[in-house]
């Protein structure tokens, strides 16, 4: 079994409306504020190492960090190749800052888009608009509805009712 997969049954083995489960989650995520908190501080030193090197550097089970490089991955410039990986897979952290944020905000993850590292990496008004730009891209608009007495889209000239609006 990958350790990816290894991860992804163990996590969602924990059920957050558990008490069990919600304290896996909340040790989980702080770990993983405090590697977010690491990397964003070191912007210009991409982290690299083996899976089982970087999980000891960031002071994590492997299964966990195994977790956060399947969070991170699609934040990468070049993603790691997670669904083959073992614990001796050399492994690299070089996120895009804009779109880590980006997908971030998309997770819901304000304890780590919220983090003040980000202050040095990227303007207010960036956030801003990647912030806009992420729950704009989940918004769903609808077309005007076509009322039955309205000229038919189609073009035939006819009364929707009595063109494409038939039954």
């Amino acid at each position: 079994m990958s350790l990816l997969t290894e991860w992804r049954e163990f996590a969602y083995s924990h059920d957050d409306r558990t008490k069990e489960g919600q304290e896996f989650w909340i040790n989980y995520f702080t770990q993983e504020k405090a590697v977010y908190e690491e990397i964003l501080s070191s912007p210009d030193e991409p982290v690299s190492g083996t899976v089982a090197e970087l999980a000891e550097r960031f002071h994590m089970e492997l299964t966990y960090f195994v977790g956060y490089l399947d969070g991170i991955n699609d934040s990468l410039k070049t993603p790691n190749p997670i669904e083959e990986m073992d614990a001796d897979t050399v492994v690299s952290l070089d996120y895009d800052k804009e779109k880590l944020y980006y997908n971030m905000v998309g997770a819901k993850a304000e304890w780590l888009y919220g983090l003040e590292q980000w202050d040095n990496l990227l303007t207010p008004e960036r956030r801003k608009e990647l912030y806009r730009e992420q729950k704009s891209s989940t918004t769903i608009v609808k077309p005007p509805k076509i009322g039955r007495n309205d000229p038919c889209p189609c073009g035939s000239g006819k009364k929707y009712k009595k063109c494409c609006g038939k039954n």
